[in-house]
């Protein structure tokens, strides 16, 4: 069995248009990477004709013409669905304009693929409603890389040194875009001046998203892209994600890793695995995000609690975990 591990552009120029980006879709094409080598499966990066499956990562052009060539040559071909129309609209300003067309697009290209990977069920009932059948869908978690998120003091000091984190620090990490909820991570961090709020992400230009505000509280930081980003969450206290929409949102498995308990927007992407009280705790807006702030810097146990059964769900979501299945779906599609 050999496989054909595709991400669009990431080559391309030495890999520039990914370096200092930081996100999901890149974290699980390197979890399908770091995957496929702890299976030992063998596997290229490029395309190869030689290949048994083609697993694609972007549905961009020369993706659609590799599905299309595997597809003539007999070979399988699998699609990672990190993208949908209702996510892809609130990233730039100009997206929400596209939103059909990307809608349609998407459709197109994930109906070529002979089996779609997608990370939550809510994202599979999309792809449904997009008029893909159920049958070729698999929801699957992007995962977490424990050899990369875990508890660690030494880069917790080292952390909190280098962004100046000296209170109790309520964190996250995600592109500073509107979609990731800036509204309200700058709304509680009004709300409790004595505590630090360092958001860690690559910032856009004002020409594609819309601008940072002119006056952000002084207790808050946005530092761009950093490159450790295990230490950015050993140096929290908290993680705090107040995206309005996502897929699944890998940076919560990772916090978890961490031991770090978990502050989530109520949204219909994570029932059935984020558990408010248990694995988390859910608001619906920025008085419940508030609230939910409040009771676990006064409450260190449910803090703990709250952390340690985080972590537990990292360890399931984890590599070594999810590796158990994967390669016994990709023996079955070969069979068919």
């Amino acid at each position: 069995m050999k496989i054909c591990l595709y991400l669009e552009f990431y080559n391309f120029l030495g890999g520039i248009l990914f370096k200092k980006i930081g996100t999901g879709l890149l974290s699980s094409y390197k979890n399908q990477r770091t995957m496929l080598k702890y299976l030992n499966i063998e596997f290229t990066e490029k395309w190869d004709d030689s290949c048994d499956i083609l697993q694609i990562n972007t549905p961009w052009l020369r993706s659609i013409y590799l599905m299309k060539k595997a597809k003539r040559m007999g070979k399988k071909v699998i699609i990672w669905s990190h993208v949908t129309a209702e996510d892809a609209a609130q990233v730039f300003w100009f997206n929400k304009f596209l939103f059909p067309l990307i809608k349609r697009y998407l459709a197109y290209a994930y109906g070529l693929a002979d089996l779609v990977f997608s990370p939550t069920e809510y994202t599979k009932s999309l792809l449904v409603a997009y008029g893909l059948s159920p049958e070729k869908i698999i929801a699957r978690s992007n995962a977490v890389d424990l050899k990369k998120f875990y508890k660690d003091p030494a880069l917790r000091e080292s952390g909190r040194k280098k962004y100046d984190l000296k209170t109790t620090t309520v964190g996250t990490v995600a592109l500073v875009i509107p979609r990731k909820g800036i509204d309200t991570f700058l709304a509680i961090a009004e709300k409790f001046p004595k505590l630090s709020f360092p958001w860690f992400g690559k910032i856009y230009s004002g020409l594609l998203v819309r601008p940072l505000p002119k006056n952000i509280p002084a207790n808050v930081k946005f530092t761009g892209h950093i490159d450790s980003v295990n230490e950015a969450y050993n140096a929290m206290d908290i993680f705090v994600f107040p995206s309005y929409e996502e897929n699944q949102g890998m940076v919560i498995l990772e916090a978890g890793a961490v031991g770090l308990p978990v502050i989530v927007r109520d949204i219909p992407v994570y029932n059935g695995w984020l558990i408010h009280g248990k694995n988390c705790l859910k608001a619906k807006n920025n008085e419940g995000f508030e609230k939910c702030v409040k009771i676990l810097v006064e409450d260190k146990k449910m803090r703990e609690e709250l952390g340690n059964n985080a972590k537990e769900l990292a360890g399931e979501n984890s590599i070594e975990v999810l590796s158990r299945s994967i390669e016994q779906i990709y023996r079955n599609l070969l069979a068919r």
